[in-house]
């Protein structure tokens, strides 16, 4: 849900010229899963190729943490990114913006620490536990397709899984991104999710890397050959077999995996 509006920003300019105006769009994000569900508004910058910056650099505006009502704490903006810090004591915990989003482009760049692990959700849910923990929620990543973020070098993960499929940019532990153009620990990587109508590409500095096509026979079969099989993961299998939901949307999100890692100029696109 949102809407566009003009929000005039002053500048010193001499008396005779205007500012120019900044064109926003209103995003509401819910405020926490709670139900029955509150709701904040947020005006966030919209450029003039449709991308809306959901990240501003400096405030945690339509950010909170997964299951919860506010950021956790080992989540800090630094030098104009969002950054998980590891050796900070406090909560950790998944991130999500609170928007749910269909058909999108969302792109943003990563850099992670020297053997570290993280991954970026999209069309995420909340999912609520069946299990005797009340209150309790599913693990984000067994509702949402994942792009693994990841030190290929050093981190073990690199190794494990089917032909590299647990490297950067690809989907996570079923199809590889190739090439596997990734940077080193350290310097940004630069990525690009599209999804049109079940149509999922991940491009990786400047380069696609893999498509898939969601809710189709493949998807299913793609999922079977996974760590989220019906035989081994029903809930999982399940939730990703009609990841999105019924509306076919849901949350972008970031995985605190216990390891420095950094996200900035984070905007998504919402395609027709």
């Amino acid at each position: 849900m949102f809407f566009i509006s003009f929000v005039a920003i002053a500048t010193c300019v001499p008396a005779q010229k205007k500012a120019p105006a900044l064109k926003t769009v209103t995003i509401v994000c819910s405020q926490g899963f709670q139900g029955p569900e509150l709701w904040d508004r947020h005006e966030m910058p919209i450029d003039k190729n449709g991308f809306i910056t959901i990240f501003d650099g400096q405030t945690f505006a339509g950010w909170r943490g997964y299951g919860k009502s506010h950021m956790p704490s080992k989540w800090k903006v630094q030098d104009g990114a969002i950054f998980f810090d590891s050796k900070a004591k406090g909560e950790g915990g998944d991130i999500i913006f609170a928007h749910k989003f269909k058909n999108f482009e969302l792109e943003m760049e990563w850099k992670i620490s020297e053997g570290g692990n993280s991954g970026i959700f999209y069309l995420a849910q909340e999912v609520a536990n069946n299990t005797e923990k009340k209150g309790g929620l599913e693990p984000i990543y067994i509702s949402a397709p994942e792009c693994q973020v990841l030190d290929n070098e050093k981190h073990p993960d690199a190794k494990l899984g089917v032909d590299g499929n647990r490297k950067s940019s690809s989907l996570y532990d079923m199809i590889p991104a190739k090439p596997q153009n990734a940077k080193p620990a350290g310097q940004w990587n630069k990525v690009r999710i599209r999804v049109k109508d079940g149509h999922v590409q991940h491009f990786q500095n400047g380069v696609e890397v893999l498509s898939y096509d969601l809710w189709t026979p493949q998807w299913t079969e793609l999922l079977q050959k996974s760590k989220f099989s019906e035989k081994n993961w029903p809930v999982a299998f399940d939730l990703l077999n009609e990841c999105g939901g019924p509306e076919h949307k849901g949350l972008i999100g970031m995985q605190d995996h216990g390891d420095d890692v950094w996200y900035r100029n984070i905007r998504v696109k919402i395609l027709d």
